[in-house]
């Protein structure tokens, strides 16, 4: 094992961070570090992310094996977004009506799930659930077919999911649709049907256009896998329920906010617009949210 450290650009809260990480169960997650899986040239690996310092003079120390230093390392700073334009996007931000968040969570990075795959199955089961019992569902599903190593637990692997009979996750409490959802499209993965490494390198437009034609994937779900998969930095999706109570609150109004009155708010939180997503759905988790006026 090697320890690398790594440079970060304040501002960056880490603590937030980790705490945010902290609410899904399979994350191993103390008070200032992360345990995270990594799946590198086929094999898995458990690389140790510990940060320090201020929100702004940041530190991360990332200890992980030698030989796979360099992907290792381009991996976490991709999940950890550890060299995105956080003053920049705080500047823009603070000339618009969302300078109240940006203040209050100041330095909170839009960070990416650990594994394209493994957010495009945890976005599909936790559609239209709660989010207490979407975390349950997924930790059966990855606790009964996927591996743990070290103390962390890794997703399965699309090929082990291609080969699940869908009563497998019936018994678990998958509805039939989304178990469904689940197994197919990992069949689609598996088959090389559906190539991630592929949609990853298509526009936004394009990466909607061709996860909607999988079934069980709406716009919704593929928002969210830009976002949180593939950590596009100017998505936001108008249809999702947080964002429309987020704005609700933080404008005060009596209802909530129409389609076309959300674009018309985002058209100024250009070219952020998932900071402007993410800020907002914090607001949600704190009861001392800023209010503005209508």
């Amino acid at each position: 094992m090697i320890n690398v450290e790594l440079q970060i650009a304040g501002p960056y809260n880490y603590r937030r961070v980790l705490e945010r990480l902290g609410h899904d169960p399979l994350n191993t997650v103390d008070e200032n570090s992360i345990k995270v899986p990594l799946k590198i040239y086929s094999e898995n690996i458990v690389a140790n992310v510990t940060f320090s310092g201020s929100v702004e003079e940041p530190q991360c120390t990332v200890e992980l094996p030698n030989d796979i230093k360099e992907e290792g390392i381009r991996k976490i700073t991709e999940i950890f977004q550890l060299e995105s334009p956080l003053l920049e996007v705080n500047e823009h931000f603070l000339h618009t009506d969302l300078a109240p968040l940006f203040k209050q969570y100041h330095g909170m990075p839009l960070t990416r799930d650990f594994d394209l795959y493994f957010c495009m199955m945890k976005t599909i089961i936790h559609q239209q659930l709660n989010i207490r019992f979407a975390y349950t569902l997924t930790e059966r599903f990855v606790k009964s077919f996927g591996t743990e190593k070290d103390g962390v637990w890794f997703y399965p692997s699309p090929e082990t999911v291609s080969e699940l009979d869908y009563e497998d996750l019936r018994k678990m409490q998958f509805s039939q649709r989304k178990a469904e959802y689940v197994i197919d499209t990992s069949r689609l993965i598996a088959k090389g049907e559906l190539d991630l490494e592929e949609v990853a390198l298509l526009t936004d437009e394009e990466v909607i256009e061709t996860l909607i034609k999988i079934r069980g994937v709406g716009y919704w779900t593929a928002e969210n896998i830009l976002l949180f998969g593939l950590g596009r930095k100017n998505l936001f999706p108008v249809k999702d329920i947080g964002i429309q109570n987020a704005v609700k609150k933080l404008y005060n109004l009596e209802e909530k906010p129409t389609i076309e009155h959300l674009i018309k708010l985002s058209e100024a939180w250009s070219p952020f617009k998932s900071y402007a997503s993410l800020y907002l759905w914090e607001s949600l988790d704190n009861q001392k949210a800023p209010e503005l006026k209508k």
